[in-house]
């Protein structure tokens, strides 16, 4: 599986323990374009980011390394577990999402999801 550099200044500066890593959260963008989609986790305007961004031709990026906490979940909980960015791994998958006229996410997509998630799971120990 191939990860192309492509880093956000969106993150925590303090690296995290990766014993904490817990979960995985996917995001679809909800933006027009992929372009648009990536300039706005590397603008340091947004305060967004995530670790991994998959393109539509199924690349991948990490936009954040897994030792920092990216701003991708917000305010949130899950559990006892609040905060959710702290606990996680955050990946983006691009789809204009229902407010740009939702398209079915590509085989690329999803088979890189795939990997990438096996991966990450066993990386960190995450339970299913």
């Amino acid at each position: 599986m191939k990860i192309i550099p492509n880093y956000s200044p969106n993150f925590d500066s303090k690296e995290r323990s990766l014993e904490k890593i817990n979960f995985i959260i996917l995001h679809y963008t909800g933006m027009k374009n992929e372009k648009k989609a990536i300039t706005k986790l590397v603008d340091t305007n947004s305060k967004v980011s995530c670790h991994y961004f998959i393109k539509n031709n199924g690349e991948i990026l990490r936009m954040v390394p897994d030792s920092y906490i990216a701003w991708h979940a917000g305010v949130s909980n899950w559990k006892k577990n609040k905060s959710l960015n702290k606990n996680s791994i955050g990946i983006e998958i691009n789809n204009p999402g229902h407010e740009f006229k939702y398209k079915r996410f590509s085989k690329k997509q999803i088979n890189s999801l795939f990997k990438l998630t096996k991966y990450l799971i066993k990386k960190y120990n995450i339970a299913s």
